[in-house]
């Protein structure tokens, strides 16, 4: 009975809610979301195709062919992501032979330190581009239309921009696929009436908005008997993430039927706490996160399924497309690009690159991964 009572008093709260969740889940940016049909596959679902729609360097140096010094500048560094990103752009440089990339960020993910770093190095008249991967898609904007109005080139991964503050973006995956995939992992896990929290690192962060904007309507058009309970905030912080995790434990008890990571370090933090809790079984983790982060609750059973890509090779295209563009080999209006051992990539919504469809790690195939 206590099971049943919390869940009427959970639905009643949605209800009530329902109206101002719908209008906060924008993906922080102005995109409708595109659910995906409902069913078996988690790939990809490209968007209907768009005019490009990024932004443009002025009088940018001729650098064809020439060597070309790039910055990087991640959310933060520190974690093993973003060593993954990193290690990529260097293989592509390595490759490339005229490409230098240096990653410098925050030790946390604050978005003011991260504008002030793109701030010095534009200050500095050393640098050809800039790789970023942001903590708000409106606040780094200025700054990188700045980078852009000096001639410096912009290209984005991970986290996006607003559009026309940077050329190109290099998606990891679709954000419909991405949702699908994570909402598929937990109906197949807990049923299609599974009850849910969320750990995220902010509101406004862009990539992980736009998967819970996308989460939110497949999961009413494909499960609509899930209950999404509640979003907290963690930054990219262990401890927080923990602590966040812990909150929706005590707070919501035999409800909580399963918890959704949405970064690297939330889902790990999470799983942690849900192993110190006792209730692997009970409540599930389903999340984004690193292969060699999740290894030890995967193997004992705590965690079914990790949605991700490979951040290894997310840097690594992300260097190709910036040779690409100060090579004139990648322009507005063109549908793909070459990338090195990742061969031909599409060009989706405008001004995006696609990696490709996510990728689920579960026990019999996460030990075969390193990164």
């Amino acid at each position: 009975m206590k099971k049943f009572s919390l869940r009427m008093f959970a639905s009643l709260a949605l209800a009530l809610f329902g109206l101002s969740f719908a209008q906060s889940w924008d993906g922080a940016d102005s995109l409708p979301t595109n659910p995906l049909a409902c069913g078996e596959g988690a790939g990809g679902g490209a968007m209907a195709a768009l005019d490009y729609n990024g932004g443009q360097t002025m009088n940018a140096p001729d650098m064809m062919g020439q060597a070309i010094n790039l910055i990087d500048v991640p959310k933060l560094v520190g974690i093993g992501y973003f060593a993954a990103t990193t290690l990529g752009q260097q293989q592509a440089a390595e490759e490339l032979g005229n490409v230098t990339v240096t990653t410098d960020a925050p030790t946390e993910a604050n978005i003011d330190d991260q504008i002030a770093v793109i701030e010095s190095y534009i200050a500095s008249g050393n640098i050809n581009g800039i790789l970023f991967a942001a903590n708000d898609p409106v606040a780094i904007a200025p700054v990188l239309r700045k980078a852009l109005e000096q001639g410096i080139h912009v290209v984005g991964y991970d986290a996006n921009s607003e559009p026309d503050a940077r050329e190109w973006f290099v998606n990891q995956a679709e954000f419909n696929g991405i949702a699908k995939a994570m909402v598929d992992s937990l109906a197949k896990e807990k049923g299609d009436s599974a009850h849910f929290g969320i750990v995220t690192s902010t509101f406004t962060t862009p990539n992980q908005a736009r998967w819970i904007a996308e989460m939110q309507a497949y999961q009413a058009a494909c499960y609509p008997n899930m209950k999404w309970l509640e979003t907290l905030e963690a930054q990219e912080d262990a401890v927080l993430s923990f602590n966040q995790a812990n909150t929706l434990i005590n707070k919501y008890g035999d409800e909580l039927d399963g918890i959704f990571g949405m970064t690297s370090v939330a889902t790990p933090s999470s799983a942690d706490a849900v192993t110190q809790a006792g209730l692997c079984g009970d409540v599930a983790v389903v999340g984004l996160a690193t292969p060699n982060g999740m290894k030890p609750f995967v193997n004992d059973g705590c965690v079914q399924s990790v949605v991700l890509w490979n951040p290894v090779d997310l840097g690594y295209a992300a260097t190709y497309v910036m040779r690409a563009i100060v090579d004139g080999t990648l322009k507005a209006g063109d549908t793909s690009v070459e990338a090195g051992r990742l061969g031909t990539l599409q060009v989706v919504n405008g001004s995006e690159i696609l990696l490709g469809a996510p990728y689920i790690f579960t026990p019999d195939n996460i030990n075969d991964f390193d990164f």
